[in-house]
């Protein structure tokens, strides 16, 4: 049996909104396995405020930026241990340093940008470097790119959350892009549109789907049409151009960007939130 934390069941409680006693029992159960306990909550019908765990993280800078084009964007993120650290200049600005090297650069994946130089300096090593300067471990845990016709990049106030997104056209007014991103960061989508979802969100969904339906006592023979429906309000909730508009609840997002030009779409995100 796992040794169940305090720390643990309020992280849980965190991430779901779920009772302390609900959470910590879920943990018990799965010997401390973050994700099923999150299902287990789920299936046992609690109402789970976050669907899904942010990106494992602890306090730093999430910045995202794009060319003078729009064109290309890079998102990264510096890790440190205190919120104190992530509040000063100098970490700040090392930061939007690799982000615009990433930039220059777009490398092809993050142990290629820390191969790159910043400085004159190689960045895995100025990272290692910085650590015994500010005296807290520094890391570079994450870093994603957009390229297309369009990039539009927010960084929420406070440098904890930021996003890329990828629109099919370039000609189109700066509002309306950021409107998309600001939605990307208020909603966290997991994907553009449910063609996207992987496959193994969609199976876990009608699994869940299924066994609240069985629990509620449902005839056997529409258990799977309540599940195919449960997984339809999943992608309402949780595929980009299917949610509502957070400035006009009435319509989707896709309908929104039609009303701007039928060609006007999304192609791809990168979301990034730390946990805080």
């Amino acid at each position: 049996m796992a040794d169940i934390k305090a720390a643990d069941v309020a992280k849980l409680r965190k991430m779901t909104g779920a009772g302390m006693l609900d959470c910590k029992n879920a943990l018990k159960e799965t010997e401390c396995d973050f994700e099923q306990a999150i299902d287990i909550l789920r299936k046992r019908g609690q109402k789970i405020a976050s669907k899904r765990a942010e990106r494992d993280a602890t306090e730093g800078a999430v910045i995202a930026i794009t060319n003078e084009e729009n064109t290309k964007g890079a998102l990264i993120v510096l890790n440190c241990e205190t919120d104190f650290v992530a509040k000063n200049d100098d970490f700040i600005n090392f930061a939007y340093s690799v982000a615009k090297v990433a930039l220059e650069n777009m490398p092809a994946d993050i142990e290629a940008l820390k191969a790159l130089t910043v400085d004159g300096k190689n960045i895995g090593e100025e990272v290692i470097t910085q650590s015994g300067v500010i005296g807290e471990k520094i890391e570079l845990s994450f870093y994603g790119k957009e390229e297309s016709p369009y990039v539009i990049p927010y960084i929420h106030p406070g440098n904890k959350l930021a996003t890329l997104v990828s629109l099919s056209l370039g000609d189109i007014e700066l509002q309306i892009a950021k409107d998309i991103a600001m939605q990307v960061a208020a909603m966290s989508p997991v994907s553009v549109d449910k063609s996207n979802v992987p496959q193994k969100i969609i199976d876990k969904e009608l699994e869940i789907g299924r066994e609240i339906a069985i629990q509620e006592g449902k005839p056997e023979a529409i258990i799977d049409k309540i599940a195919e429906g449960k997984l339809n309000k999943f992608f309402r909730e949780n595929t980009l151009l299917n949610q509502s508009f957070i400035k006009d609840n009435k319509i989707s997002v896709a309908d929104y960007l039609k009303q701007v030009d039928k060609a006007l779409t999304v192609n791809s995100f990168v979301r990034f939130a730390l946990n805080n």
